[in-house]
């Protein structure tokens, strides 16, 4: 058995069920021998990309693995790792190398140096007896503290030598929690009574940590409203009646109203970054974070208290310190959240009711919300005007997931994250929405999902132009038209075998909403592409409540 072998044998001791990957890579091979299916993408960047996705659903209990070629393969993949890395995800990409005595000669590409930057960790394995502890140390990695992609490196002299040990002997990476210092613990619990107007804000790792039901048990106990990083949708019921819905750069009028008057601010599972696509933190308010690693303690804000430990663990301690303390009730924010949110749909109303051609995207987004079964829909976005129109007013709910994300926003990223969560979580209904200029980053995989029976339905919003790029290059625009596009997309599906239509009226919207959703049912892709007008108008309150977005 040779060292490719050996890795392979790991990776299905570790529950790895698929291998996203692009040719070649011994790995590959060595794992189809022993039941991991490749699924072989068009770019290196959308199978790290679906990789991603995998590990989001799987939240640490599997593991997204990716192998990619060496030179070549491993300088192509480093966009969708940076992505992955700014968005904390935790998936191992497997890349060849050149022979070992050849990495320090320009020009081969060594891949561990140039990626320590946006990995967690980015290592080698040098020697034939050090296999297994690479790809153990890797998976420890993955599987505890702050998430984030790592990268093993293989030779290919190495990779092709014979194994010393028992592969036999492996044994899985576990997941160690720890709780918090019960005295920090204690503090957290006497500031959060003191607070007169305290909100949650909760982040990304409350989904990886699986404790959503506490943190819906303490806001609930505390009467302490809820708003989610566009990471974190999904971490709280976006249809209880303490949501005040997500607070980022597109926003909603609750969230603003509420966290711009808070006295105290609960981060649980949120880094407070100062970061594309997020929403400032008011001054008056004291920061508490909880989180899983002291890595983003600090980092951008000056946190008046911190608890480090497992969330879910953490949100227990919290729960039993509060009734040993008896707390005084708190007045019932949720008339006021109620209130909020009537106000602030009534101001989109007129844009959701809009049937006029070519559509209004607002209009299209309301009318997937009505055809989707939000309990059993895990849905994403592309970057730009697709995430921003469709973040603030999809209804996360409990039975469903929203893939947020945007803290990198490159184009074309939805896709790959829509068919890894798909493959994750087999039985969900999985919608992509993404826009057409996304669709020259990442639409060649359509055919991936065709080949591999990947049933996502793809919903691009084409409006035949970048939308918001034109007050970035005026004079381009005016002089030669530079954010013009121009495609025929269900065209394009076709040709690359996915059941595909185009949608230019609102009577043809419900029907074929319906079409894509049996179709992907059925493990059949479907793309739909939807004819409308660009519309640079997004639900953002910051300003109008004394904050800011943030870059």
């Amino acid at each position: 058995m040779n060292c490719n072998q050996a890795i392979a044998h790991a990776l299905k001791a570790e529950g790895t069920e698929y291998l996203f990957a692009f040719p070649h890579n011994p790995v590959i091979d060595a794992c189809a021998r022993i039941g991991i299916k490749p699924i072989i993408g068009r770019t290196e960047r959308t199978v790290i990309n679906m990789a991603d996705g995998y590990s989001r659903l799987a939240r640490r209990e599997r593991i997204g693995v990716v192998a990619v070629q060496y030179g070549p393969g491993a300088e192509n993949a480093f966009g969708g790792v940076a992505q992955g890395f700014a968005d904390s995800t935790p998936f191992l990409v497997l890349t060849g190398s050149y022979r070992a005595n050849r990495l320090d000669i320009t020009p081969m590409f060594d891949a561990v140096p140039n990626y320590r930057a946006i990995t967690k960790w980015a290592g080698q394995i040098a020697t034939p007896d050090v296999t297994l502890d690479r790809v153990r140390r890797a998976f420890t990695l993955l599987r505890n503290g702050k998430s984030g992609p790592v990268l093993l490196q293989l030779p290919m002299d190495v990779g092709d030598r014979e194994f010393p040990g028992d592969v036999d002997s492996y044994r899985p990476a576990r997941r160690h929690r720890s709780m918090g210092d019960p005295a920090d613990v204690a503090e957290l619990v006497r500031r959060l009574l003191a607070a007169e107007r305290p909100v949650i804000h909760a982040g990304a790792g409350v989904l990886y940590s699986d404790s959503s039901r506490r943190l819906v048990e303490l806001a609930e106990r505390l009467h302490i409203p809820v708003c989610v990083t566009l990471n974190g949708k999904s971490a709280f019921p976006e249809d209880h009646p303490l949501s005040l819905g997500v607070f980022a750069k597109a926003n909603t009028l609750p969230a603003c109203r509420f966290v711009s008057s808070a006295d105290l601010v609960l981060g649980l599972g949120s880094s407070f970054s100062i970061a594309n696509q997020q929403a400032s933190l008011p001054a008056g308010a004291d920061l508490i974070q909880v989180l899983d690693s002291e890595v983003d303690l600090q980092k951008d804000y000056p946190v008046a208290h911190a608890v480090v430990g497992d969330l879910d663990l953490v949100l227990g301690q919290v729960l039993a310190e509060v009734d040993g303390a008896h707390p005084s009730p708190r007045p019932d924010p949720r008339p006021q959240i109620k209130a909020a949110h009537a106000e602030w749909m009534a101001q989109w109303s007129d844009r959701f009711a809009d049937r006029a051609s070519p559509l209004s995207p607002y209009h299209v987004i309301g009318e997937l919300m009505a055809a989707a079964d939000l309990d059993e829909t895990i849905v994403t976005h592309d970057s730009g005007f697709p995430r921003d129109q469709t973040a603030p007013f999809w209804k996360s709910r409990p039975g469903g997931y929203y893939l947020g994300w945007g803290k990198s926003t490159q184009l074309g990223y939805g896709l790959g994250l829509a068919y890894g969560a798909k493959l994750a979580c087999p039985r969900k209904q999985v919608i992509n929405i993404m826009g057409d200029a996304a669709v020259g980053m990442a639409g060649m995989d359509f055919e991936t999902a065709a080949r591999n029976r990947i049933g996502v339905m793809t919903v691009i919003l084409n409006n035949g132009v970048m939308s918001g790029y034109g007050k970035h290059m005026p004079t381009a625009v005016e002089k030669w038209q530079a954010d013009q596009l121009g495609g025929d997309y269900a065209a394009l599906g076709r040709a690359l075998g996915v059941e595909s239509e185009r949608v230019c009226e609102h009577d043809e919207l419900a029907a074929a909403f319906q079409r894509g959703l049996a179709a992907a049912a059925d493990d059949r892709p479907y793309v739909l592409e939807i004819m409308t007008r660009p519309d640079p108008v997004m639900s953002n309150y910051l300003q109008q409540f004394g904050l800011e977005q943030l870059n």
